[in-house]
């Protein structure tokens, strides 16, 4: 009975193989969809009967479509033995006896008798193996990071270690397909039916990806806002996509050698949040501080700070408070010091007690707008005695 089934599966394969096949990409793909078995198409609105062929025999004359934006590999007996990279209809030839089509010009008699005989030595099963995958060779989208606790780096800027809690996407290249499948993708996903997508959490090999670019994170953080050239402030993580993905890419090929190794390249970035740690914030705050005071907008607000304290010492103390802040201020450098358009040069520093000095004084803050003329009068009668 076995010996009777054997050759009835071994002719019967035979047959339904002699069918040239249209080969294209499956229905119902996912956009992250990295890689995946090219599907004949049976049928066609109704017209075509090839339902029973082999699903590792693609028979001579057979066509294949490769769409925009993928390559296709072909394989024979678990090898690669060619790549496409051109969108277009491709038509499939094979030296593989169990390829020869009785449609295709090889022949009727012959090569189904050696077919069948080779068939049958296996079972009813072709001999051999011949497979057509498609491979993305576009942007791979929404590939996600992120840290569960802090992560600490030098910042050049800061001029210490600072640290961080983040998460993001990228998005993923495949720039050697063929360094991809050999050398990354596991052999369960080389067979009908399999799509191998690196945001699937079940993929092993895409979990990989994920921790890796985690224990990248550190020291791309750290390329990015060390970079003299640039001037990078972690300030401007979220505002630089491509620079990030620069100095990400870069850590991880110098990490996990993901370019070199594995034919994988991240394009852009996209970092959701930062959260940075206590001391961090406190750092920034500082810095933000400085920046909002440094040059001229510095000057003005000091000016500001100056003249507040001149008002609040004329509430509490009279015209006596403000000559005190004057006099003050000109221990600490004079308000003429500071920085306006039409401030005459202030002149040697008097003696305390002299009436003189302290009406060129209270003459001095007029001009510049620190008192009323009811102010200054104020002075003047004190100081003359009036």
């Amino acid at each position: 009975m076995g010996l009777i089934q054997a050759v009835k599966g071994a002719v019967g394969g035979v047959l339904a193989d002699q069918w040239k096949d249209f080969y294209t990409v499956p229905a119902g793909l996912p956009a992250t969809a990295a890689l995946f078995a090219a599907v004949p198409q049976g049928t066609n609105a109704g017209r075509g009967s090839n339902t029973s062929g082999s699903s590792n025999i693609i028979t001579n004359g057979s066509k294949i479509v490769v769409p925009e934006g993928y390559g296709l590999l072909l394989f024979q007996d678990g090898a690669i033995t060619g790549f496409v990279a051109e969108p277009g209809g491709y038509e499939w030839r094979s030296d593989d006896l169990n390829s020869q089509s009785i449609f295709a010009g090889d022949g009727i008699v012959t090569p189904l008798i050696k077919q069948s005989w080779e068939r049958f030595k296996f079972g009813g099963q072709p001999g051999g193996q011949q497979q057509a995958f498609f491979v993305s060779l576009k942007e791979l989208p929404d590939n996600r990071f992120g840290t569960q606790s802090e992560i600490y780096w030098d910042d050049g800027f800061l001029n210490t270690q600072v640290g961080a809690v983040t998460r993001g996407s990228y998005t993923l290249k495949i720039v050697d397909p063929i360094l991809f499948v050999k050398n990354f993708v596991p052999a369960s996903y080389l067979q009908p039916g399999k799509v191998f997508d690196f945001t699937d959490m079940d993929n092993a090999a895409a979990t990989q990806l994920f921790n890796e670019v985690v224990g990248s994170l550190a020291p791309a953080f750290s390329l990015y806002t060390n970079d003299p050239g640039k001037g990078n402030r972690i300030t401007k993580l979220q505002q630089d996509s491509l620079g990030f993905a620069q100095s990400l890419s870069a850590a991880v090929e110098q990490g996990y050698q993901w370019k070199s190794d594995r034919g994988l390249a991240i394009v852009k970035t996209a970092i959701v949040s930062i959260e940075y740690d206590a001391n961090t914030r406190e750092l920034l705050k500082t810095v933000q501080r400085a920046d909002a005071l440094s040059g001229g907008r510095g000057n003005s607000n000091l000016q500001a700070s100056v003249a507040q304290g001149i008002q609040s010492a004329g509430e509490n103390g009279g015209a006596a408070g403000i000559m005190g802040v004057g006099m003050a201020s000109g221990m600490m450098g004079g308000i003429g010091s500071l920085q306006q358009p039409v401030a005459p040069a202030a002149p040697a520093a008097p003696a305390a007690d002299d009436p003189v000095a302290k009406l060129t004084k209270a003459k001095e803050m007029l001009d510049l707008g620190l008192i009323t003329q009811a102010d200054y009068d104020a002075l003047k009668a004190k100081a003359l005695g009036l």
